[in-house]
C-alpha cells in the first residue's frame, strides 16, 4: 500500500512548492468536509475514489494561510491509475506504507516566510522535504498505524 503526497506548483503564495495533502477550500456544492476531500483528490490527483469510507485525523490550524485543515485518510484495494492537474499538482509522491513507518520525524527552522526561524516537524523522504502540517499529520497517521499493528 503507499500513501499519495503531491508537491505544489511554484506560485506567489505561502504554500508554493511545498509537499502537501490534495485538498482545498469547500465549495458551495460540498455538502460536507469528506465531499471536499473527495473532490479535491479527484480534482488534484485525476482520480474516483471508489470506497466512500472516510476516517477522520485530528483538525489542524495553519497560521500562514489561515486555514483549519480536516484531514481523512480512505483506502482502495487497487492501484488507480493518477491522471495529476498539471497547474496544481508539480509532482506525485507516492511512500509505501512500511517506508512511512521507517521514517522518523526531525525538527527543522524556517529559512524564510513570514514564521522565520521557527521549530518545524519534518520527514525526508527520496530528497523531498515533507514538513509542518504535512509532517504533523503524517506523524499521526503513523501513530494510528502503529496502534493498528498492535493490536
Amino acid at each position: 500500500m503507499h500513501l499519495s503526497l503531491i508537491k505544489r506548483p511554484n506560485y506567489i503564495g505561502v504554500h508554493s512548492g511545498q509537499i502537501s495533502f490534495p485538498g482545498g477550500k469547500p465549495e458551495p456544492n460540498d455538502k460536507k468536509l469528506e465531499d471536499t476531500a473527495l473532490r479535491e483528490c479527484s480534482e488534484e490527483l485525476g482520480i474516483q475514489i471508489v470506497n466512500k469510507n472516510l476516517f477522520p485525523l485530528t483538525p489542524l490550524y495553519i497560521p500562514p494561510s489561515n486555514f483549519l485543515v480536516s484531514p481523512f485518510v480512505t483506502f482502495e484495494n487497487f492501484n488507480p491509475k493518477f491522471n495529476l492537474d498539471k497547474r496544481e499538482v508539480a509532482a506525485h509522491i507516492q511512500i509505501p506504507l512500511f517506508k512511512l513507518m521507517e521514517l522518523n520525524i526531525e525538527k527543522r527552522h524556517l529559512e524564510q516566510g513570514i514564521q522565520i526561524g521557527a521549530e518545524v516537524p519534518c520527514f525526508y523522504y527520496e530528497k523531498n522535504l515533507i514538513w509542518g502540517a504535512t509532517a504533523m499529520i503524517l506523524a499521526e497517521f503513523k501513530s494510528f498505524l502503529t496502534s493498528l499493528s498492535s493490536n
